[in-house]
């Protein structure tokens, strides 16, 4: 970001702005006296009125024409006709020549137009004229000595600091010199163009020069002596004299022209020169010559001498439009004030620009709309002609004291216009008599404004007298002639407080009494601005008077005279107005009568009334001072016309003061009956006000309560006094009591923020030390007394005695944290800021620090790398301390010798091959004494540690004479490889490992049938978990087993129980009896399921509460039975797809639990299994399993050879009939089973050796033997029943083949497998498939249900044919088939009966034979 050069422009800050609402808005005054406390500490505020009030512009624009004040020529005629300004002066013609140019009557129209004359027009006639060049303007010898005329020079002159005159400074190309101006515009139209701001310019460092000169150009000190003093010849004759003189004498003040040689005394030039000015100087003549050259000002056109407002904007828009090449909308408010103050502070540059200052609205019409006026205002207008703010109003309204000047003063009590541009100014002034202003601007762009407090101009004055004397040797009142700018950053580097602010279309500008103030136009616009003065002006007032006395300045109207007015209607004065007039007078009437007195004492006798209300201001204006006289004045007949007050009776003339005459408008005895009159209106307010005035001034224990302050305010508002400052500051000081009471009782309560527990800063309730002693101090000045006082003194010295405590503890290098602490718990009691708090909390944080480092220390444990860290980077953030930098060092060394080691032992130990264990232990060595817990130094210890334990385990175990078990071989193995070390024998216990794997993967392809749920151990030890209907197994626990435990095993419940035992035997004899006792287990819990699942299937039951299968369901259709367990299952459920008519024993999921191979491929595995010499649990069953497949083997021929075939043929029809004969029964087996026929010796025979994981030929050929020898029998008992009783077996046969039974049994079917196939549609399609695959058998299985054998087939001899006239005959892997629901139970091709699978599957079928003999 670019930073502002030195030398430029620095905003002030802002004046307050306020927006009142529409109810504070109805009255001004007493919206103004609301403001007025916090506004005039700034000089100047800005009123922005409630949105929508905006009056209409009620200015003709089209009439109103106007010029620059300092342009009024005509003027000029009218006062050569009556003789000339010394004459015009001389007989006071002023008031006769503005009633002549047609100016309205009034008593101070003659001194505006003469000071006007005076400062603008005269000097221009002298220099135009060229008088001044032969002879002196004035007499010197003349008789009015203290006359000196103020020329248009002498006012316009310009002071800049003397570095500033070296500087080169940008020069806009549109600027001119401004004599060449008013050159041109002598030539044109003989009328001089001066910009209005073209006045006193100041700063801090002044060489006052002219305005209107050539460039400077710079000249040696030599040349400069050479050209400005001529020494005299060694002649008697003077060679350089005087042209307006004619004398030689004084040589040291002949200035001699640059441009013609002619020497002029400097105290004969007008205006006089103080100084030799430096550069080149011209003289009057050859600045007549060179102002007679055509020159073109830039900027304007300049063929009229006057504008119409529409002229003037368009004139003002394009001077800023070219200026800033932009258009004029767009250009910043900022650059416009730095570009302004910097054209001020440059000499080098010269803009000229015009003002239409001072347009008097009675002439041209006010902005705002007046009663009887040109501008028709409108109905909803109508609000705006009694409006307060409409300035016509403002300062004739009863608040304000000018409603009681007689006279109309223009731009006092009538608004005045201005119409401004860029750049245009009004220079640094306070308002006449020191009143308040209003400025208004009804358009345009915004008009920036300065101001100074009230209070600041002596300070002001004072700083502008210091940087120009002269420019106020010369006058006195100059800062009271609008012709003085200075600087603002200027006076601010003085010390004078200066604010600012941009005044924007629609809003107020108020100036406070004796406020000094300045500004200049942001653009074209047009502004509004009248006088007024309240109640608490009047004071101020008199006052001005006095100082205008002392700087001889015309007074705008008699302010005696006013109080006067205001005396005669006291009956009509407010209270407040009354009062201040009753004490005005007062002071008026003392000073009076003692002046009356002292002209007495000097000698004057005569004494006459004189109507001085009568005469016209500049009628009785005092010879020396200018005020205006109105009680008295002294006359002398030698100078008729001619008076002074009493003030100046020395200065009337040369006569004897015995002579004079005292001329009065009142007696003193007229005066007292008026004041009198005044004092009586305003007793009971005068009362108050005395009663207020000495509560507020009232000492020590003479202090009123603020219960009595509250009563005044309150008997204020009872008796209906109006605003005054008095009310107001007693108001102010209530309120400020409160509050102070208010504060105080909060300290005196604690009712504080919670900072510091919270660890917080100073909040905005707070106060500090000093604050809480100034705050004591206030509380002991106020007015009034408080209780709260003397407890917050108490309190106050406590906080004193906390902070000299405070300091010893910060002093003492050892202090702890309790003893800090609990100074700080005591601190929680004030509710202040303390100074030493944030050092009692460093000090804290450093004592708490070191605690922390010193207890991590004594523990090696907690002394972590990252303990360490934080330690340090808390530390780094300490106030630096000696012992906290020690202890920092000391910190930073271990870390980082311990940062070393962890990084090269963590290397170490990722090092690969790993390292031997004799390097690991050096390093362990030399980290050893390191005071610091190191993470991977104590794991290198720990690796050397449990590598020396396990080679001292692997020596063991090699030196052992029986064989390793698995599980503490692979413990080795797994516990090695985690040894960051190099141990030698792990290796060889990897590849033994290794070997086991293999035999262990070998052994699981051998047994394991596919995606088996079995693990190897589980399919080759007995089993421990027999459970019917649910496959679910307890999950393998973790190995938790002690080596040692001699525990001998009671029960093995789950597979995790045996794995257990087997790992605790000491020897491969110890498993095998452990695995004997599991078989014995497994027997017998075997039996008791067979005889519960054979149980459930007896004709007893109920078969649709049985839950068989898998799927819990009840028996339903066909059905497989499990020869190992005897359950019943569902063939749609267990039945894979390639499943057939096996020579094999048909055996459930839960009792299949491996493939069954042969002993031929077993043996070979027990054999590498004890080459590898490994104990584990699964080469220990399988040791187990062949050698009870041995035993088995041997008993199966045993029992084959000792028992012959035909005594295992005994009845086997008890379950076939039972079951065929249940009028419940609504299933049937697709396979036959071996019956329980009582043979326990042959059923565990066969039992047992289903459950051997091994095929041997002999299970297949018992199997046979047992299930053919049920054939055979089972055969030889039907035919004998169709012999011994046909009618028995027709009866049977009808019973089997009852249609209604039959049906039943089909719908209890489809129900039953209903649910499932909505679930398994799949099988369901599956299980139709196969029954048209094995409809024979299905056939023939129908059949023989309906005969007399439940488990056997009927005749195998029958053929596959359909009963079907004209059968078809279709051929094919798949054939659909259809049985008859009659009473002939026969099967159909479906294509040749005409159904299709899905009618078949869902309605019954009955053959037409069937249809018939039924009768359907």
């Amino acid at each position: 970001m670019t930073q502002p050069r030195p030398d430029e422009f620095k905003p002030p800050p802002e004046c307050p702005v306020f927006e009142p609402s529409w109810e504070e808005f109805a009255d001004p005054f007493a919206f103004i006296n609301k403001i007025r406390p916090i506004a005039e500490k700034t000089g100047i505020c800005k009123v922005r009125p409630p949105p929508g009030w905006q009056p209409p512009f009620a200015c003709n624009v089209d009439r109103l024409h106007f010029t620059p004040r300092i342009q009024r020529l005509n003027e000029l005629e009218n006062v050569a006709d009556e003789g000339g300004f010394d004459i015009v002066c001389r007989d006071r013609r002023w008031t006769a020549i503005a009633l002549k140019m047609g100016f309205a009557p009034g008593k101070a129209v003659g001194s505006h137009l003469r000071s006007h004359y005076e400062r603008i027009l005269y000097p221009y006639n002298l220099f135009q004229s060229g008088a001044n060049l032969l002879k002196p303007t004035l007499p010197l010898d003349t008789s009015d000595k203290e006359y000196k005329p103020h020329d248009l020079a002498e006012r316009q002159q310009f002071v800049q600091p003397a570095e500033s005159c070296c500087n080169s400074a940008r020069r806009a190309k549109r600027m001119r010199a401004e004599v060449d101006a008013l050159v041109e515009q002598i030539k044109s139209s003989g009328v001089p163009h001066y910009a209005h701001h073209k006045y006193f310019f100041l700063s801090e460092k002044e060489i006052p020069i002219l305005v209107k000169q050539e460039p400077i150009e710079p000249v040696s000190e030599a040349d400069e002596n050479k050209s400005r003093y001529k020494k005299k010849p060694s002649l008697d004759v003077d060679l350089y004299i005087c042209l307006v003189c004619g004398s030689g004498s004084d040589e040291d003040r002949l200035l001699l022209c640059d441009g013609c040689d002619d020497s002029y005394h400097t105290f004969c030039l007008i205006p006089p020169l103080n100084d030799i000015p430096k550069g080149d100087w011209r003289c009057p003549k050859c600045l007549a010559q060179e102002c007679s050259k055509p020159q073109e000002a830039f900027g304007f056109e300049q063929a009229y001498r006057d504008y119409s407002l529409r002229a003037f904007g368009e004139m003002a828009d394009s001077f800023k439009s070219d200026y800033f090449n932009m258009p004029v909308h767009m250009v910043p408010t900022e650059l416009v004030e730095k570009e302004f103050w910097r054209l001020v502070s440059t000499i080098e540059e010269d803009v000229t620009v015009e003002y239409g200052a001072d347009i008097a609205s009675k002439e041209f019409g006010s902005g705002f709309p007046i009663r009887n006026g040109r501008f028709k205002v409108s109905e909803k207008d109508e609000m705006y002609l009694k409006c307060g703010w409409n300035l016509n109003n403002m300062a004739m309204m009863d608040p304000s004291v000018l409603t009681h000047v007689t006279a109309d003063i223009c731009g006092m009590t009538l608004p005045w216009l201005y119409v401004g541009m860029c750049f245009s100014s009004f220079c640094w002034h306070i308002e006449d008599h020191w009143s308040y202003s209003i400025n208004y601007l009804h358009w345009g762009e915004p008009k920036t404004w300065y101001g100074a407090p009230g209070f600041a101009a002596e300070q002001l004055e004072a700083v502008m007298k210091k940087l120009a004397p002269e420019l106020f040797q010369i006058q006195p009142d100059l800062l009271h002639q609008l012709v003085t700018i200075m600087n603002p950053n200027t006076l601010m580097s003085h010390g004078v407080p200066i604010y600012r602010t941009n005044q924007c279309a629609g809003e107020f500008v108020i100036t406070f009494p004796r406020a000094y103030h300045s500004g200049f136009n942001q653009g074209f616009n047009f502004a509004e601005a009248v006088n007024f003065c309240t109640v608490d002006w009047m004071a101020l007032g008199r006052q001005c008077v006095d100082h205008y006395r002392l700087l001889h300045r015309y007074c705008v109207f008699s302010h005696d005279e006013m109080i006067c007015q205001m005396a005669s209607k006291a009956n009509s004065l407010d209270v407040v107005l009354a009062s201040a007039v009753q004490k005005d007078m007062k002071d008026m009437i003392r000073e009076e009568q003692d002046l009356r007195d002292n002209v007495r004492k000097m000698g004057v006798k005569h004494c006459e009334q004189a109507e001085y209300n009568l005469l016209q201001d500049d009628e009785r204006q005092c010879a020396k001072c200018r005020t205006t006289c109105y009680l008295s004045a002294i006359t002398c007949p030698c100078s008729p016309g001619r008076l002074v007050c009493l003030h100046h009776i020395q200065d009337l003339c040369s006569c004897p003061l015995t002579n004079y005459t005292l001329n009065y408008r009142f007696t003193l005895d007229d005066l007292y009956p008026m004041m009198n009159a005044v004092k009586q209106r305003a007793e009971n307010y005068d009362e108050w006000a005395s009663h207020v005035t000495e509560t507020l001034e009232a000492k020590l224990d003479k202090k009123k309560s603020l219960s009595v302050f509250r009563s005044l305010i309150n008997k204020s508002e009872l008796k209906m006094f109006p605003d005054n400052d008095l009310l107001r500051q007693l108001r102010l000081v209530t309120q400020d009591a409160e509050k102070c009471s208010s504060v105080a009782q909060q300290l005196l309560n604690g009712k504080r923020q919670t900072r510091y527990r919270c660890g917080g800063g100073k909040t905005q309730s707070q106060l500090t030390v000093e604050e809480l002693r100034s705050f004591v101090r206030q509380l002991y000045n106020l007015p009034c007394s408080l209780p709260q006082a003397p407890k917050l003194k108490e309190l106050l010295n406590c906080i004193e005695d906390f902070q000299q405590h405070s300091e010893k503890l910060l002093a003492d290098e050892t202090t702890g944290t309790a003893e800090i602490q609990s100074i700080l718990d005591v601190s929680f009691d004030f509710d202040v800021e303390l100074p030493e708090l944030p050092l009692l909390r460093e000090r804290l944080a450093q004592a708490r620090w070191l605690e922390g480092v010193q207890q991590a220390s004594t523990q090696r444990s907690t002394l972590t790398l990252e303990t360490m860290r934080r330690l340090i980077d808390q530390g780094v953030g300490l106030t630096p301390h000696p012992s906290v930098e020690k202890a920092m060092a000391r910190l930073q060394e271990l870390l980082t010798v311990s940062e070393h080691w962890e990084d090269k032992t963590s290397s170490l130990l990722k090092a690969r091959p790993p390292l031997s264990i004799e390097t690991l232990s050096e390093t362990a060595e030399k980290v050893a004494g390191i005071p610091a817990y190191l993470p991977n130094c104590l794991m290198l210890k720990d690796s050397i540690s449990r590598a020396r334990e396990w080679l001292q385990e692997a020596e063991a175990l090699q030196d052992e004479d029986s064989i390793p078990l698995f599980y503490n071989l692979s413990d080795m193995v797994i516990r090695g490889q985690d040894i960051p070390v190099q141990l030698g024998p792990l290796k060889q216990l990897e590849s033994l490992m290794a070997e086991v794997q293999a035999w262990k993967e070998s052994a699981a392809k051998t047994f394991l049938m596919k995606n088996s749920h079995f693990t190897l151990l589980e399919v080759l030890c007995p089993r421990c978990e027999v459970e019917a209907g649910s496959p679910k197994r307890k999950s393998k626990k973790a190995k938790d087993i002690t080596q040692h435990s001699k525990k001998k095993m009671v029960k093995l419940d789950c597979l995790s129980d045996v794995e257990k035992a087997l790992s605790d035997t000491k020897d491969s004899a110890s498993a095998l009896a452990t695995l004997g006792e599991l078989r014995l287990q497994e027997m017998g819990v075997l039996s008791s399921l067979r005889a519960a699942n054979e149980s459930k299937l007896l004709p007893t039951a109920d078969c649709m509460d049985l839950k068989v299968c898998v799927c819990q369901n009840p028996p339903m259709g066909a059905m497989l039975q499990c020869e190992l367990c005897r359950d019943a299952f569902h063939s749609v459920c267990v039945r894979a797809s390639s499943d057939s008519r096996s020579a094999q024993a048909w055996l459930c999921p839960h009792c299949r639990r491996s493939e069954k191979p042969s002993l031929d491929k077993v043996l070979p595995l027990l054999a590498s299994l004890q080459r590898i010499q490994v104990r584990l649990p699964e080469g220990d069953a399988l040791h187990y399993l062949v050698e009870r497949t041995v035993s088995w083997q041997q008993r199966a021929r045993q029992v084959s050879s000792s028992c012959g075939l035909p005594d295992l043929e005994e009845s086997f029809s008890y379950l076939s009939i039972l079951k065929t004969t249940h009028d419940q029964m609504v299933f049937y087996t697709e396979q036959r089973c071996i019956p329980l026929q009582g043979h326990v010796e042959l059923e565990e025979l066969m039992v047992e050796g289903l459950l051997l994981q091994v095929s041997l030929p002999e299970i297949t050929q018992l199997y046979h033997v047992l299930l053919n020898g049920l054939k055979t029998h089972h055969t030889n008992e039907r035919t004998s029943l169709q012999d011994d009783d046909p009618s028995d077996c027709d009866k049977l046969k009808k019973e089997g083949v009852n249609g209604a039974e039959k049906k039943a049994k089909r719908r209890l079917e489809r129900e039953a497998v209903e649910p499932e196939r909505r679930d398994k549609a799949k099988k369901l399609q599956n299980k139709r498939q196969k029954m048209n695959k094995d409809k024979n058998l299905e056939r023939k299985a129908a059949s023989t249900s309906s005969s007399h054998s439940d488990f056997s087939q009927s005749d195998d001899s029958e053929e596959e044919m359909c009963p079907a006239e004209g059968c078809q005959q279709p051929e094919g892997d798949e054939v659909d088939w259809v049985q008859c629901d009659g009473s002939c139970n026969q099967w159909f091709h479906q294509v040749c009966v005409g159904v299709t699978a899905e009618l078949a599957e869902k309605e019954d079928y009955v053959c037409d034979n069937c249809t018939i003999s039924d009768g359907r």
